[in-house]
């Protein structure tokens, strides 16, 4: 039975699987989304049995149903081989009294990884599938590690091109110096002078302009999207959750049918709502928490039924989550408002119009799933210090975010259930801010000293992806207004 897709923003027409990775973004502003959530179809304890690759095939195969079995295993063995560092590929590890899913073994040390070493090959097969002679052009905006993680995926990938724009000043120096000094003859780097929210609705205005889509056709070019808005990002990101459940199963650790919860580190929503797909899938999953920095409008719109942008944005050490529009939460309110497309296209349009829009209170009704919570910057200092000082375990700044959320929630519900955190990044993304919190000696010293410093603190090899930056030569120099983000991209594919 094939799967199909639709906007959420209007009752259009259904897309196959593979329309829906090649486009991206719908035709009328709205994400893709399935027309019905597919359940497992291997019981739980005969994946706790299965590798990782097994896994992912159990799962995309339901998700992905114009591929073939050949298509799909061979997209699935590309993508996670001996590029991961550890032959589990997401690692479960118990500290005090928490797992912690690492899912930063990856070419670039974050969970983008998880996700972007397949979407190359997805989009591949797709574009063969449906007969696409014109080069297809990923346009991507970027908080710090999808950007870095879609350039290692399509560098010189036949076939597409890759433009990256990032916030110049919003991410941290590795991740900056990660992406500044890519290879690859179809690669493309832009700092913007405004922030990642910018930089989002610059992109998403690039693939709503049906001129500049009509432009790019007659030169052979047509955009499609790396971003968590592609369905194509998505769904692999929900093969982790099934994969962990099922490790504490193999392990013991929880009897079948047990509940577990996940803590996810939120900014653009992506990631939780694939632990949303997993329990939707049959994974026995009690709370999904949605873990927010100070940049806390998801924690505001969980407690309250408003989702309001309207407020400050804040840089903080976790930068990746420095978001006030997560895109990825339209598939959910979508989905509690009964998958009713002009209710999710009218919120849509008041969230652009005004900046905010409320929920009904039958629709937060259906949120009893996700509880939220934030961390202030000081919180997350102290986190990364009181795990390291009593386990000698070291986390990013995004995991200890979503670990002091955790603790801080424990300790108001009494809430015992074993608890999965998804640990988003390496620490060695964010020396600075990790080292600093671990001893304040730390302070001012420059990054890549720091990095041999963590090495010896942490007891963790430096990952290949930080070494191989200290002296690469910057490719990478353009930077732009906010305004001419499109100027840019004409100029780049020579329209």
């Amino acid at each position: 039975m094939e799967l199909m897709y639709q906007s959420t923003r209007s009752e259009g027409t259904k897309v196959t699987a593979s329309q829906a990775i090649l486009k991206g973004l719908a035709d009328d502003g709205g994400l893709f989304v399935p027309v019905s959530i597919p359940k497992l179809d291997v019981s739980l304890e005969d994946i706790s049995k299965m590798t990782y690759q097994e896994t992912a095939y159990e799962v995309m195969k339901l998700f992905f149903t114009d591929f073939t079995e050949n298509e799909l295993k061979t997209c699935i063995e590309r993508a996670y081989d001996s590029k991961f560092d550890t032959k589990e590929i997401a690692p479960l590890v118990k500290k005090s009294d928490a797992y912690y899913l690492e899912l930063f073994h990856g070419a670039t040390i974050a969970f983008k990884d998880m996700a972007l070493s397949i979407l190359p090959h997805l989009l591949t097969t797709s574009a063969k599938k449906n007969n696409i002679k014109n080069e297809i052009v990923i346009l991507t905006a970027t908080s710090g590690d999808t950007g870095k993680a879609a350039l290692a995926g399509f560098a010189d990938v036949e076939g597409t091109s890759i433009i990256v724009f990032y916030p110049k000043n919003g991410v941290s120096k590795i991740q900056e110096r990660q992406m500044v000094t890519q290879k690859g003859a179809n690669t493309k780097v832009v700092g913007i002078t405004g922030n990642f929210d910018d930089a989002q609705s610059g992109v998403k205005a690039m693939f709503n302009n049906k001129e500049l889509a009509k432009v790019m056709d007659e030169h052979g070019y047509q955009f499609s999207s790396a971003n968590s808005i592609n369905i194509g990002r998505l769904v692999p990101q929900v093969v982790y959750y099934v994969y962990s459940y099922t490790r504490l199963l193999a392990n013991g650790d929880i009897k079948a049918g047990e509940k577990v919860n996940f803590v996810v580190p939120t900014g653009n929503f992506g990631n939780i709502l694939a632990a949303f797909y997993a329990k939707n899938m049959g994974v026995p999953v009690g709370k999904l928490i949605c873990a927010s920095n100070e940049n806390k409008v998801l924690y505001d719109f969980f407690e309250t039924g408003v989702y309001d942008r309207n407020r400050e944005f804040i840089l903080t050490s976790s930068p990746s989550m420095d978001i006030l529009i997560s895109s990825n939460l339209e598939r959910l309110i979508f989905r509690i408002a009964g998958d009713d497309a002009k209710k999710t296209a009218d919120m849509m349009d008041a969230l652009k119009t005004t900046g905010k829009y409320t929920i009904t209170d039958e629709m937060k009704l259906k949120l009893a799933d996700f509880t939220g919570g934030w961390a202030s910057e000081e919180d997350t200092a102290k986190e990364i210090k009181r795990v390291f000082d009593e386990t000698g375990y070291v986390m990013d700044t995004h995991t200890a975010v979503a670990s002091s959320v955790y603790h801080t929630y424990k300790e108001k519900t009494n809430d015992d259930t074993k608890t999965i955190i998804a640990s988003t990044a390496s620490p060695y993304k964010f020396g600075t801010s990790v080292m600093s919190a671990i001893d304040k000696k730390y302070e001012g010293m420059d990054d890549f000293a720091l990095i041999d410093e963590l090495c010896k603190t942490s007891g963790v090899k430096i990952p290949n992806a930080v070494e191989e930056i200290r002296t690469a030569p910057v490719l990478h120099d353009t930077v732009c207004e906010t305004k001419d983000m499109q100027k840019t991209v004409e100029k780049i594919l020579g329209l």
